[in-house]
């Protein structure tokens, strides 16, 4: 356990526990000592003579007492822990309570993870994962009902704006639940790099106020602070064809290019370009014809900043796939066809250097909008959270479910509700800076959750329908497919730990009521673009859990970088053997393909790193 705050020396925390045995009601008087006094800031150890069990605490290092009991308890099921309300009432934070009995009695772990605050009393069952039954009378079962009651009531559902995905119902960070917030390392962390951000941006606006840029090289001048390897790369190379195509195989968006299996209905090929219309004609026989369409832009408002209207362009992008397996562009449509320019201007590599260079630019700015709002935002940040808010609601802490997802969940509620609140609110950053903002960012989300389907968050599926598979260079695409296969691997075997047919899978309410949650409820009737509303198949469910670990960790980090390695769980939720076997699997398969990338990366000029597991972050947090 550890206080929110340092207290004065002479206070002291006052906890209380309780440990109730098999078959003891859950009404009984403690049986594990009068209150133990927890030192605020100096932990000690206490010691009752004549020890039969022995309690441990972390406050914050391992604390541990010793306590004498008339008889044998046998195991425990259920631990209670209060605080009791002090003349300053500070929340404690419990992580685990260890429970040692005498002779050859097993270790019992009850976990928590949860502040403890106020006069309320926290129920903690020992921690051996267990599906919903039938007995109403059975102490366990009676437990989840009421805790899953209890958080149906903290946990509720609310529109942030009409059509989109639902949210945790709070309008700014403090009115999150507590178990919901970040801790004090991680605020820490998370508004000093913001701080940082800002000072650098103010540092370079003052820098470049004396003097005014005359060529692109001016950039150079804001070029500085906190760079990578990779950033140097690009920026000695961000003008070439090369790297403009790589970008949409590898770059911060790999999620918009697709192969041709015919041309474009929007490309409209003025007179005078038979000789392109050529090179198209065999590229697409060849299999090597490729295109990024970013239709979703057409139509959506652009934003006012600061009086001066803003611009969205709409691009179309067909490239080429050389022998040599380089992606490069052929031709540049800004704007598709309308009434007003039936055939809008296309832009060529042989066109003037920069006439070719505004172009791509163009794509870049179009790139950054579908990038942020549609693959970043909503597929995985609003998507994460109605998982996380559906299984808060319908999974209890027995269920192995709700302790598979809980460390790819964690602090998620927090980074979106800032978001609504600092980055996509009203008068917010995309407001001020943005050329989506102002509202047309709302319209460009409500597009493209129309487009959400659930085979485009699986890997195998979404890049077999973009016709991607076996692409030379496609380094994402390899990276993805190989995580995606060691999740499922690890999904499976905590499964099928619990889920021993599918008549098992069928018949868990809660399961199905989770499964529900999300696809009904979460993402708004989603079962029409292919979300299921209920499990009917081990396969099934391991086909779910496996995109929604997935799209947490693993697709979070290919277009937006982690910090804490992914596999690495800080919460211990399992007890079971069995299930810390799986997991210490789950992180050696990441070790071992993190030292393949590691060994491939070597051999390239330009190294894929995003999906490297120890950039990945176990949950979306940033």
């Amino acid at each position: 356990m550890r206080p929110t705050r340092k207290r004065p020396e002479a206070e002291r925390g006052m906890l209380y526990l309780e440990a109730l045995p098999a078959g003891a009601p859950q009404t009984s008087p403690p049986l594990l000592s009068p209150p133990h006094y927890l030192p605020p800031t100096h932990p000690s150890k206490m010691v009752f003579p004549g020890a039969c069990y022995c309690l441990w605490v972390l406050v914050p290092q391992k604390e541990e007492f010793e306590h004498e009991v008339p008889e044998d308890l046998g195991p425990l099921q259920f631990v209670k822990l209060r605080k009791h309300h002090s003349l300053v009432d500070d929340a404690w934070f419990c992580d685990r309570i260890t429970v040692r009995g005498p002779g050859a009695y097993e270790e019992a772990a009850f976990p928590c993870y949860r502040w403890v605050q106020g006069d309320g009393v926290l129920c903690l069952p020992e921690a051996t994962a267990r599906l919903a039954g039938n007995n109403a009378l059975d102490v366990f079962q009676r437990h989840r009902e009421e805790e899953l009651k209890e958080r149906r009531q903290i946990y509720r559902w609310a529109t942030w704006k009409e059509g989109l995905p639902l949210t945790i119902a709070a309008g700014c960070e403090d009115d999150l639940p507590a178990n919901m917030r970040f801790h004090e390392e991680k605020r820490l962390d998370f508004e000093w790099t913001l701080k940082a951000g800002a000072l650098e941006m103010v540092l370079k606006r003052v820098y470049t106020l004396l003097s005014s840029w005359t060529s692109l090289e001016d950039f150079d001048l804001i070029f500085w602070g906190q760079k990578s390897p990779l950033a140097e790369k690009v920026h000695q190379r961000w003008r070439d064809d090369e790297l403009f195509g790589y970008q949409f195989l590898n770059g911060a968006n790999p999620m918009l290019l697709r192969r041709c299996i015919s041309l474009p209905s929007r490309l409209v090929l003025p007179s005078g370009m038979e000789e392109l219309q050529a090179q198209l004609e065999r590229e697409l026989q060849n299999g090597s014809l490729f295109e990024a369409d970013f239709i979703l832009l057409d139509g959506i408002p652009a934003n006012m900043i600061r009086g001066e209207k803003q611009y969205l362009a709409a691009p179309l992008v067909m490239l080429k796939m050389d022998p040599s397996g380089k992606l490069l562009p052929m031709v540049i449509q800004i704007q598709p066809p309308s009434p007003i320019s039936p055939t809008p201007p296309l832009f060529l590599p042989s066109d003037p250097p920069l006439a070719w260079l505004l172009a791509k630019t163009w794509v870049r700015n179009s790139d950054f909008q579908l990038h942020q709002l549609q693959y970043h935002l909503l597929n995985t940040h609003l998507l994460a959270e109605v998982i996380a808010v559906a299984t808060m609601r319908c999974l209890p802490g027995l269920h192995p479910i709700f302790k598979l997802l809980m460390p790819h969940i964690r602090y998620t509620m927090e980074i979106n509700t800032r978001a609504r609140t600092q980055l996509i609110s009203d008068g917010g950053i995309f407001d001020k800076a943005v050329s989506t903002g102002g509202g047309g960012h709302v319209h460009l989300l409500r597009r493209a959750l129309a487009q959400l389907t659930y085979r485009s968050l699986c890997p195998l599926d979404d890049l077999a329908d973009r016709r991607l598979l076996g692409t030379p260079g496609a380094l994402y695409a390899c990276d993805a497919l190989r995580l995606w296969e060691i999740t499922a691997r690890y999904v499976e075997g905590i499964v099928h730990l619990f889920y021993h047919g599918d008549d098992v899978v069928k018949g868990d309410p809660e399961l199905q009521a989770w499964c529900r949650e999300i696809t009904e409820v979460g993402l708004c009737q989603a079962q029409e673009r292919g979300f299921p509303v209920s499990f009917q198949s081990q396969n099934q469910l391991c086909h779910f859990l496996t995109m929604c670990v997935f799209t947490c960790t693993a697709q979070h980090g290919a277009i937006n970088q982690g910090q804490v390695p992914l596999g690495h769980h800080k919460e211990k939720y399992f007890s079971d053997s069995k299930a810390k076997s799986v997991l210490n699997q789950f992180q050696t398969d990441l070790e071992n393909l993190e030292r393949e990338i590691t060994a491939r990366n070597e051999q390239l000029d330009l190294p894929y790193e995003y999906l490297k597991p120890s950039h990945i972050e176990n949950s979306v947090t940033i």
